[in-house]
């Protein structure tokens, strides 16, 4: 595997990475060696499955069909070596995805599927299956003026004095179309997420995100209400049911076990569950009752920020 030539340095998920790919976002100073190398290179390896990660001699191997294959090794680089059929933008795609989320977990760090908002200089951190509605609720948030912190992949982790917190991920937020229109954006505007998929980019960089890792105050885990409910619930998970939570919403927490990561990886859940309030959040589902449901979100995520719950 090749080290990376000089390129563009970037910071993402409380790393310095050095790529020579351009990311969505803006390039920081170098201040001394990145953690992170990301090149293009010939990967000489057999072939792998159509999709997923295999271990191979020399680390990991991520291969995606019609895009390309990334080789993860040490926690420290990845090696893309694209399909002749992969456009630029699918291979930033899967980098800043599966490729990225088995090189967090071999520095043995807590990616959580979920996007972050920041309200009241603390970070709440909503989580859930795709579709769950992560990047509608942000995107709400962020158009009642707060900074978005991360979007699908939010890094957690703890500072010295064992505080939890939550890091800056990629700054854009991947919305729908119907979800970009709801929010009286046009699509056309922006560019797609994936080729031929109805999905979008939408870049918050220079809004006042924030730059350093935010103490996180709460993570919300988003629920689709029982049928003929009036209106969701929040209710607080404690012991199992919170940890639970947390290992099911792990980005791309199978991969794990691949790499014996599956003890640490719990205990890290357990010290989160213990230490940071986790809510389920049932909400009416339709675009008719978002906005009500979302300002019940944030007036409840208010009152923890004040200390009421």
């Amino acid at each position: 595997m090749t080290s990376a030539a000089p390129g563009h340095i970037y910071a993402l998920f409380g790393l310095i990475v050095r790529s020579q790919i351009p990311l969505p976002m803006g390039e920081v100073a170098a201040a001394g060696p990145a953690d992170v190398d990301v090149a293009y290179g010939r990967i000489d390896l057999p072939a792998q499955p159509r999709w997923g990660y295999a271990e191979v001699d020399g680390g990991t191997l991520l291969s995606v069909e019609d895009v390309g294959r990334f080789l993860i090794r040490d926690g420290a680089r990845i090696l893309v070596d694209p399909d002749p059929a992969g456009s630029e933008r699918n291979i930033r795609l899967f980098l800043l995805g599966s490729a990225f989320g088995a090189l967090l977990h071999q520095r043995g760090l807590m990616p959580l599927h979920a996007n972050a908002v920041v309200l009241g200089g603390r970070a709440f951190a909503f989580c859930g299956h795709s579709g769950a509605g992560k990047s509608t609720m942000a995107a709400w948030f962020h158009d009642q003026g707060h900074p978005i912190l991360a979007d699908d992949v939010c890094v957690l982790g703890f500072d010295a004095a064992g505080a939890p917190l939550a890091y800056p991920g990629v700054p854009r937020l991947r919305l729908w179309r119907e979800a970009l229109e709801e929010f009286g954006r046009r699509a056309d505007d922006y560019q797609r997420s994936f080729d031929d998929m109805d999905k979008y980019d939408v870049p918050i960089a220079g809004e006042g995100g924030a730059a350093e890792p935010v103490p996180l105050a709460a993570v919300y885990l988003l629920a689709k209400a029982e049928e003929g409910a009036a209106a969701g619930s929040i209710q607080r998970l404690t012991g199992i049911a919170a940890v639970d939570a947390l290992v099911a919403n792990t980005y791309r927490g199978f991969y794990l076990e691949a790499i014996g990561g599956t003890g640490p990886h719990l205990a890290t859940c357990v010290r989160l569950a213990r230490t940071v309030p986790v809510f389920r959040a049932a909400r009416v589902w339709g675009f008719d009752s978002f906005a009500a449901e979302a300002a019940r979100l944030d007036a409840h995520a208010r009152d923890l920020g004040q200390g009421a719950r």
